[in-house]
């Protein structure tokens, strides 16, 4: 029977452990919190169909579209929640939650530049900071895992406000009002986007120097 060497740590399966109850044993990778985080992106391809099929007629796609990008936003908190309070925080979650929220808004910040409804240079820059920041905590997985900072959240906060305004047509209906409310909201979105990205990798260099 094989056994690990002397002197080396034993590997844990990371699927074992608890997966619902609240404990301070070791919590499973496949727990409650990270199945609602998994599902959250599963949702991800169904609303960018429906946002495309609609293709700008803003009907009955169009709303649930909306509808389903908002539900899976709201799981984010849902599945926050639920890791602190039952402490079912992983190192794997900490990885696929950010992961979820990018295939989400990234998905939707796309479809709306392909609807012509959102300048490309936008989701350029969205998309660029956020390919990059995950690639780099990607890079030091095996050293460290960073989880997403205070400033990070808040970023993700004013991303699914600004998108959710984008994606209801509410501008048909309030008058062309929206339309500034919404220029201001992806505004701010881009401005944090951009200030959040460089503090993660300040912070970052500093610890990264701290360990040395």
């Amino acid at each position: 029977m094989a056994t690990e060497p002397a002197g080396l740590p034993s590997r844990q399966n990371p699927m074992r452990g608890r997966v619902v109850r609240d404990g301070d044993t070791q919590a499973s990778a496949g727990n409650l919190a990270n199945i609602i985080t998994v599902i959250r992106i599963l949702l991800a391809p169904v609303f960018i169909w429906m946002l495309l099929a609609d293709a700008g007629e803003l009907g009955t796609l169009r709303y649930l579209a909306a509808g389903l990008f908002v539900l899976a936003i709201v799981t984010d908190s849902v599945d926050g929640i639920l890791a602190r309070r039952q402490n079912l925080v992983t190192d794997f979650g900490k990885i696929l939650d950010p992961i979820a929220d990018k295939v989400l808004t990234g998905g939707a910040l796309v479809a709306l530049s392909i609807l012509a409804e959102l300048p490309w240079w936008v989701t350029a820059v969205i998309l660029v900071r956020e390919l990059g920041i995950t690639a780099f905590r990607m890079a030091v997985l095996r050293d460290r895992v960073i989880p997403a900072s205070r400033g990070g959240k808040l970023k993700t906060v004013v991303q699914a406000v600004a998108i959710s305004f984008a994606l209801v047509p509410l501008a048909s209906v309030l008058g062309d009002w929206v339309a500034w409310l919404n220029g201001a909201l992806m505004t701010a979105a881009v401005v944090l986007t951009v200030l959040t990205g460089i503090d993660y990798l300040v912070q970052a260099w500093r610890q990264n120097r701290g360990g040395r």
